[in-house]
């Protein structure tokens, strides 16, 4: 069976959702998760993650009520070697729990989708590819398509069909009080966050271009900010360099909670397609994100309210030719370094100039808004 909507299961109290991997690909799957929430407010959610998946929501307000942390297993794409013993264990003590509803969101299923079998559930939906065992019901896993969409899809199968239009993601006062250590106090300038990595160094826009950028939001009255992870520490500490106006270095500072609270307090967000970006994305953030042709028919968000996005056309690699559409060659070459520095700085001043307000609820139920 495959394809539409279909109406809701019965009697559900437990539903296990599958889907162990990195900071972008978890944002894309909140709307599915939001929907699945909708459609059954009853059901205690079970996320099937990673480590990471488990603290970031620990005491987070949302659509995920626990998270059980996954073994590495064979073609789960995971870190460290598999091992089979510990998979059967932590298969029997989540068929203990009597999962009513199994959805596969990690991909084409070749490898999930017999293990979402072996947990037992009265209806099992997800993707899945031409060489794949189906679930009971299933979205094509194919060509090149919006993730969010496609999980969206997944989710109708098990009757999920609605999606409420809001923000996406919970900042919690933890976020705010990590963020706040790491930012000046009492500045009331508004602040810009840089993210000039990506983990793929094809989707990088030259860093001179941020650096004149920063400069260019400095003179605006912006306080900037330049984010990246640890392995990212050379890049940021060369834009900071680059910049006539020192920005604030969080480069290998800042955790995930840090983030989100950094997110929250920042007027305006400028990124390459990466797990910042939609994670700004998701708590309501104004951003602009540089993005490869492709990448932004498999990664925009859903809503495009204080969404700006600077596109590449480009299909092939400066240095061998060759078209990337179907396959990467071996170049790291920047498939994103003909994005315009005026596009990208009448993109972010227009955000920035428009003003606006970030929401969230706190742990204690009461709301929060940051504004500039």
């Amino acid at each position: 069976m495959t394809g539409a909507e279909r109406a809701p299961l019965a009697d559900v109290r437990t539903i296990a959702v599958l889907r162990p991997n990195a900071l972008g690909d978890f944002v894309f799957c909140l709307p599915a998760l939001h929907a699945l929430r909708q459609c059954y407010p009853a059901a205690h959610v079970l996320y099937i993650g990673l480590a990471w998946h488990a603290a970031f929501l620990q005491g987070r307000p949302g659509p995920v009520d626990a998270v059980a942390i996954m073994p590495p297993t064979a073609g789960m794409g995971m870190q460290g070697e598999a091992d089979p013993r510990a998979v059967d264990v932590f298969v029997e003590t989540l068929r203990a729990a009597r999962i009513d509803l199994a959805v596969q969101l990690f991909g084409g299923g070749r490898h999930a989708n017999p293990f979402v079998r072996r947990l037992g559930a009265r209806l099992a939906v997800g993707m899945c590819s031409a060489d794949a065992e189906p679930l009971d019901r299933n979205v094509r896993h194919e060509g090149l398509v919006n993730r969010r969409l496609q999980l969206l899809e997944v989710a109708a199968l098990a009757g999920a069909a609605a999606w409420p239009m809001r923000r996406e993601l919970h900042v919690t006062e933890d976020d705010l009080a990590q963020a706040a250590r790491l930012l000046p106090r009492g500045s009331e300038r508004p602040l810009v966050l840089l993210q000039p990595g990506a983990t793929d160094p094809q989707r990088r826009w030259p860093v001179r271009r941020f650096a004149a950028l920063g400069d260019l939001l400095a003179r605006e009255g912006a306080l900037v900010a330049v984010n990246g992870n640890a392995q990212e520490v050379a890049l940021v500490r060369e834009l900071v360099a680059a910049m006539r106006h020192p920005p604030i270095d969080l480069s290998g500072k800042a955790s995930l909670g840090a983030l989100c609270g950094i997110l929250a307090r920042s007027a305006l967000v400028v990124s390459n397609d990466t797990g910042p970006l939609h994670l700004a994305l998701a708590i309501g953030t104004p951003a602009v994100g540089i993005y490869w042709l492709t990448n932004l028919i498999e990664s925009g968000p859903l809503r495009q309210e204080g969404h700006r996005a600077a596109v590449s056309l480009r299909v092939h690699c400066a240095v061998c030719g060759a078209e990337n559409i179907q396959r990467r060659c071996a170049h790291d070459a920047s498939f994103v370094d003909d994005v315009a520095q005026e596009e990208v700085n009448a993109l972010a001043l227009g955000l920035l100039r428009e003003g606006g307000s970030v929401d969230w609820r706190g742990n204690d139920g009461a709301a929060r808004t940051a504004r500039w």
